[in-house]
């Protein structure tokens, strides 16, 4: 039997195909949008990079110009084929694959993602962590960058409920519904902090920006 959060995933992978040319529009429209990308400059981020759920590969460039290594990952092939294109660096490796079942061959020192967590049905959320987890060096550290409490104004057809969701339209006249977590910093703080991470997280412009270590572990 197909659960509510994998009919709901599948219903967001199915938007994020076939939206995939217009994924970028609220970085042209949105000021807080435009302005975010230079917090990259005052985060952890080197070594081997993970990016989870990269997208359209917004963030991927980013990342090279710090890293040793980026691979890249994402289950739809329409915004890697746009991330590929954005990305022309032969350091960067890009991987089509679910997030959510992808275990990589070896660790890394970041793991970042961007505007991903928000996505993850919060029943997920511990088994999502553990991942990451598992995919860090020692020492190293997880990224994340997402939209706070206040993006639920600009969204259309917030649902609260077990799963979260949010409608959103396209150009076509399509809909879709998304899982959309509107993560407030304090409460997870709390959450992240009782699953044995060292966090940090602050908002910051509407978002909320994060730094967070694993429990410790066997190596």
């Amino acid at each position: 039997m197909i659960s509510d959060d994998d009919a709901l995933l599948a219903e967001q992978i199915s938007y994020y195909r076939a939206g995939a040319a217009e994924y970028d529009r609220p970085y042209t429209e949105r000021a807080e949008l435009r302005r975010l990308p230079a917090v990259i400059d005052d985060l952890p981020i080197g070594g081997d990079v993970l990016e989870l759920a990269c997208g359209t590969g917004r963030w991927t460039p980013l990342l090279a110009a710090r890293a040793r290594s980026v691979t890249a990952v994402d289950v739809a092939p329409e915004v890697l084929a746009l991330a590929r294109a954005r990305t022309p660096f032969p350091h960067v490796r890009f991987v089509q694959a679910d997030v959510f079942a992808w275990q990589p061959p070896r660790r890394y020192d970041t793991v970042f993602f961007a505007f991903w967590l928000s996505h993850v049905p919060p029943a997920r959320l511990p088994a999502f962590w553990s991942s990451v987890a598992s995919m860090l060096t020692p020492g190293g550290r997880a990224v994340f960058i997402d939209d706070g409490p206040a993006a639920a104004a600009s969204e259309e057809g917030v649902t609260e409920g077990p799963v979260p969701t949010v409608l959103r339209r396209l150009d076509d006249g399509s809909r879709y519904r998304v899982v959309k977590v509107f993560h407030d910093a304090a409460a997870l703080t709390g959450d992240l902090t009782a699953l044995g991470w060292t966090v940090r997280v602050r908002p910051l412009d509407g978002s909320v920006v994060g730094v967070a270590q694993p429990p410790p572990g066997p190596a």
